[in-house]
Formats: structure tokens, C-alpha cells, sequence
């Protein structure tokens, strides 16, 4: 119950539909609502607080922070962690099919002249501010239906769930890079900053590669950050 009121909570935050400075339910609140016990309501809150999601004032109640606006890093590895990721909408700028040597992202080990889906998208915040460029490469022989898809919402890795296509790992780097100047003008900022570009990596269960994809993201609008719960899975 404790995780499923935080993702919910969480959810709501990051999508807008609880804005910066929007009081959230008051622990007694929580436990009538969920029907749960004060120490499961407290440790939600406290636990949204340490992830800098809301803020907490003593008699005055818990508030969603600016912090709202932060990321778990580790979605991008992991599809079946749910919680926060980037809600607003997405501009598709290009979807075609061309050989890998033509691609702007690296695919180990796969030749030259192999075709890929190669789809480009800029992110925007619920504030509609671009926060992130998105290049996704995709082997035409794994997927070639992908662009039947709704390509401003569609996810890889769900999709690759909803196709039985059999991915089996996924690696993600952290490649710190100078923002050029066409991707500058993306974002709505100036080119020459040093910024984050967070490159992933997916394989099948037979080795092969499923997937590579980048995001640079405006490190003034988006904070990510990486959560490993140690607390016992039987406690409240």
C-alpha cells in the first residue's frame, strides 16, 4: 500500500495535476482515504519530501516542491520501475528508415548497411518548455511496424512488451558533451554549455542489439536523480 500511494502521489506531481505549491492530504487524510495506519501514511510523505518532490511545514501541511520537476534516472533502464518521468507533450521531428552508417547514434555491432528506424522527438514540460532532444534507433528487422505506431507518445521498451519482442537487458551512460548549436536552438538555449546526454542501450535475449537511444536535456529544467529503497519489504 505504502508504494502504491507514493506512485500515485508521485504520478500526480509529475504530470501537473498537483502544481508547484498544491497542499497534498495531511497524514490523517491518507489513512482515511487508503485505509491504511499512521506509520504507512507518514513514511509516504517523509519519503516524498527526501526525494525533494514536496515540502513539508510544520501545522501548515506538505506542499509540492520545485523539485517536482525531478527524474528517476533509473526508469530509463529499467521499464518496469514506474514514478516520475517527463509529462508533457512530444514534437515528432523526423521518423525514417535509414542504414545504420546514416544514423547521429552509435549501434555496436551492427553493420553498415543494415536499415533501422531512426525517430527524433523534442520534449516539452506540463509548462510546454522544450526540455529534451530524443533520438531513437530501432533495427528495421525488430520492429518494422514501429512507425505504424502513434509516434508522439509511443515508448520503445513498451512497445517491445506489447510485440513479445524478446528484450532481455538495457544499459544506460551518462556522456557529458558540449550542447551544439542546432540542438541549442531546439531547446530554446544557448550552444557552447557543458550538459548531460543520457544514452541507453537495449539487447535481445539472443544477444543482439534492440535499441539505442539518446536524450539531451536541459539541466536547468529537469533534475534526475537515483533512489535505492534499504528499508525491509515487510515494513509498513
Amino acid at each position: 500500500m505504502y508504494l502504491r500511494i507514493r506512485t500515485e502521489l508521485e504520478q500526480q506531481i509529475q504530470s501537473g495535476a498537483l502544481p508547484l505549491g498544491t497542499r497534498l492530504p495531511t497524514e490523517a487524510e491518507l489513512q482515511q482515504r487508503y485505509s491504511v495506519g499512521r506509520a504507512t501514511a507518514q513514511r509516504v510523505l517523509t519519503e516524498l519530501a527526501q526525494a525533494g518532490l514536496v515540502e513539508r511545514h510544520r501545522r501548515r501541511g506538505t506542499f509540492v516542491a520545485e523539485g517536482g520537476r525531478q527524474e528517476n534516472l533509473q526508469r530509463m533502464a529499467n521499464p518496469t520501475l514506474q514514478g516520475s518521468e517527463i509529462h508533457g507533450r512530444h514534437a515528432v521531428e523526423s521518423a525514417t528508415v535509414v542504414p545504420v552508417q546514416d544514423t547521429e547514434i552509435a549501434l555496436p555491432d551492427v553493420a553498415n548497411d543494415t536499415p533501422v528506424n531512426q525517430l527524433r522527438r523534442l520534449k516539452f514540460d506540463v509548462d510546454d518548455n522544450p526540455v529534451a532532444v530524443e533520438l531513437i534507433a530501432v533495427p528495421f528487422s525488430v520492429a518494422p511496424r514501429l512507425f505504424d505506431e502513434n509516434l508522439e507518445y509511443l515508448t520503445v521498451h513498451d512497445y517491445f512488451a506489447r510485440h513479445q519482442i524478446p528484450a532481455a537487458k538495457s544499459r544506460v551512460y551518462i556522456d557529458p558533451i558540449v550542447l551544439d548549436e542546432a540542438t541549442a536552438t531546439r531547446l530554446l538555449t544557448r550552444p557552447g554549455q557543458a550538459v548531460v546526454r543520457l544514452r541507453r542501450l537495449t539487447w535481445l535475449t539472443d544477444g543482439k542489439l534492440a535499441e539505442a537511444m539518446w536524450h539531451i536535456i536541459r539541466p536547468d529544467l529537469v533534475e534526475f536523480f537515483i533512489e535505492q529503497t534499504t528499508l525491509s519489504t515487510t515494513s509498513s
